[in-house]
């Protein structure tokens, strides 16, 4: 299968950052929210990203104008009949993904495929929900999404070889460089990530160094371009948090158990960036 158009649920960050990697690459887009107001919020978003790489010179203002003509925005699921591929992106909760899934595979013709952008929900368990279990599959993308080259392409237990081609296919045409993984919890990049930054705040915790020593350490030891504090603050705790517990719920394993202080943190409303003060003050 050719895709040509992707439709897209979601206008937030990641929604118009999977939209605007499509446009660039030539795609034709549909990008629908709830109401008027977001979908033109997220184009906005795509825009005002387009001039900063004009800026930097990486691309012009006639590639912008093109891209920009590429998305189409809508309230509708209707106009959602003209894609191939349909990649949902709504907030991080099982049931509202499952109401949408079920939206859309009401509307998507039997050979469309459908992809979830979920950074956690078991895939297979979302397919199960679809009438189309074999042509559904997981395009994890990475924030910023047009900056970002990896994407984790999940597969469910059910989900067909054709599938996971075309989808892999569609990640290249993007300039991206998909990963395949199985489904299970955090699937791979955050099942390594969140452990980290969890035995980060034990390290904190036990006093072996301060938040700024930490993450030097782990920069300038490890090669990483943001220290594991520095990063937990940007993700949000309570994010990192609820990410521990599905681990513990999940594999019923002690080593997943969340770090003492960063619940504690939590539990004061210091969640990092979007509250002002986290491991570090903003």
């Amino acid at each position: 299968m050719t895709i040509t158009t992707v439709g897209i649920i979601g206008a937030g960050t990641m929604g118009n950052g999977i939209a605007q990697a499509c446009a660039v690459s030539g795609i034709d887009v549909v990008m629908v929210d709830i109401s008027e107001a977001a979908v033109q919020k997220g184009l906005a978003t795509v825009a005002s990203s387009l001039d900063r790489l004009i800026k930097k010179e990486k691309c012009t203002p006639a590639d912008k104008d093109a891209a920009l003509a590429r998305i189409k925005t809508s309230t509708s699921y209707d106009d959602l009949k003209a894609a191939q591929l349909i990649i949902e992106a709504a907030t991080e909760n099982h049931e509202l993904k499952v109401k949408i899934l079920k939206q859309v595979d009401a509307i998507a013709a039997p050979e469309v495929i459908v992809a979830s952008n979920t950074s956690s929900i078991s895939i297979t368990q979302l397919a199960a929900a679809t009438s189309r279990p074999d042509r559904f599959i997981g395009m994890h993308f990475f924030n910023p999404v047009p900056m970002m080259a990896l994407v984790e392409i999940i597969r469910g237990l059910q989900t067909s070889d054709a599938t996971h081609d075309a989808v892999k296919a569609l990640a290249e045409r993007l300039g991206k460089s998909p990963i395949t993984v199985k489904n299970a919890p955090g699937f791979v990049v955050n099942r390594i990530l969140v452990p980290m930054i969890n035995e980060a705040f034990f390290v904190l915790a036990e006093g072996l160094a301060t938040p700024e020593d930490i993450d030097a350490g782990m920069k300038l030891g490890c090669n990483q371009p943001i220290g594991p504090l520095a990063l937990a603050d940007m993700i949000g705790l309570d994010v990192c948090l609820a990410v521990m517990n599905v681990y513990l719920d999940e594999f019923g394993d002690s080593k997943y158990r969340p770090c003492p202080l960063l619940k504690e943190m939590v539990a004061a409303g210091r969640l990092g960036r979007k509250t002002g003060q986290g491991v570090y003050s903003y």
